[in-house]
């Protein structure tokens, strides 16, 4: 996908004493004090920030904070915790502006953070006279919030259209790399994993893996209806008999292809959901009427991480049992780390996804992890996300 990268106009120096409107994903969990919990968010957007300034630019940053009320600020939707980590951060003062749609003071050298910009009237629908004021405060948009890729908003895709220049930062060109490298041109074999508790929330997930790759992993509930689809027992796990029908038509398009869906050949069961229910292997033909299906057993998890390992591409979104119980966490860790041994490129992205690399400490060894939930999941259906669209329309010119 060609866009504008932000980290070539810095290298010719075309950023020097511009007006540089970066809009971040700042959006990070606080604790009702107002404390932020986790700063990952905040770490991963200094890079951008930091290269602007180095090139002589005068830097504006933006992001929106949980879900506000358009045109009614309250003290809770501040980005003012978010201030004063980046200024840790980036070892200087970061001034918070508030009303700032209609016009910002700002010397190249210096950065400010603009408030909440879901708070602006019209950021949701992507409004066209927001947008062109939005546009008229800078000489150079960069978009550097692939969390927000998905949607088109004023400030990730009006902007865009009548900025002067429009530009991708360094997270969002690593991730239109990453997903490059993963998805258009795949080093083969291509192997996803794609779990979770409902088929229904990844059905088009799996309906469009299933014309591309050449392994499709499933776990979690999503496995009990590939399960049922096989003729299996699943006793009373989480699954969604209404959708056997879809589940057999992905298993007949992968098949059709030469292709395949492992299904799982034994599983762990317990009769109750609970970390200390007592956990019971036994062949997936085997399992009970009152038996819950929480992982999958260690035959199939030997086969998968075979697979895994001969793998070119590795692209995992879900964990495969229920991971947060240790009793039911085998399965999961040994796809975690037969990733992480696995010479394939990796792509991984998703909330627990991100919490199963955590927890075996992986971070290292997977070749990229998105950090955008259902921008990951968007393209993962095969959709092109409304800010890789205007970016490489601007490009295009």
């Amino acid at each position: 996908m060609n866009v504008l990268r932000f980290s070539d106009l810095c290298a010719q120096g075309k950023a020097a004493g511009q007006r540089v409107f970066i809009r971040a994903d700042l959006n990070v969990p606080q604790d009702d004090a107002g404390n932020i919990t986790e700063d990952t968010r905040v770490r991963a957007s200094v890079p951008c920030i930091r290269m602007a300034l180095d090139a002589g630019a005068a830097v504006m940053v933006t992001s929106h904070l949980g879900r506000p009320t358009e045109g009614a600020f309250k003290p809770e939707d501040s980005l003012a915790p978010v201030a004063k980590r980046l200024g840790e951060l980036l070892g200087r003062e970061v001034p918070l502006v508030a009303n700032w749609v209609d016009g910002v003071q700002v010397q190249p050298g210096q950065v400010v953070l603009l408030e909440n910009c879901r708070v602006n009237k019209g950021e949701k629908k992507n409004d066209e006279a927001l947008a062109r004021k939005l546009a008229a405060l800078c000489d150079i948009y960069v978009n550097d919030a692939f969390g927000t890729a998905h949607r088109a908003e004023a400030t990730t895709y009006g902007i865009a259209q009548f900025a002067k220049t429009a530009s991708a930062g360094p997270l969002l060109a690593a991730e239109i790399d990453a997903i490059t490298k993963a998805l258009a041109s795949p080093k083969r074999p291509l192997i996803a994993i794609v779990a979770g508790s409902k088929v229904s929330t990844k059905l088009t997930i799996l309906q469009s893996l299933a014309k591309n790759v050449d392994g499709l992993i499933v776990g979690g509930g999503i496995a009990n209806t590939f399960l049922l689809a096989a003729g299996l027992p699943i006793g009373k796990s989480l699954a969604e008999p209404d959708l056997v029908g879809e589940a057999k038509a992905v298993i007949a398009a992968m098949k059709a292809r030469g292709a395949e869906v492992p299904i799982p050949e034994d599983v762990v069961t317990a009769k109750a959901f609970a970390a200390d229910a007592p956990a019971t292997v036994k062949a997936a033909a085997d399992v009970e009427a009152d038996d819950l299906i929480l992982d999958i057993g260690p035959k199939t998890a030997a086969r998968l991480a075979a697979q895994l390992k001969a793998a070119g591409t590795i692209v995992w979104n879900g964990p495969v049992g229920v991971f947060e119980f240790d009793a039911f966490a085998q399965g999961t860790e040994a796809i975690a780390r037969a990733v992480a041994e696995s010479s394939a490129f990796s792509i991984a992205g998703g909330g627990d996804t991100l919490a199963a690399i955590a927890k075996y400490g992986i971070e290292k060894d997977v070749g990229y992890i998105s950090t955008g939930g259902g921008a990951f999941l968007e393209v993962l259906e095969g959709k092109t996300l409304p800010a890789f669209e205007i970016l490489s329309k601007r490009a295009a010119g």
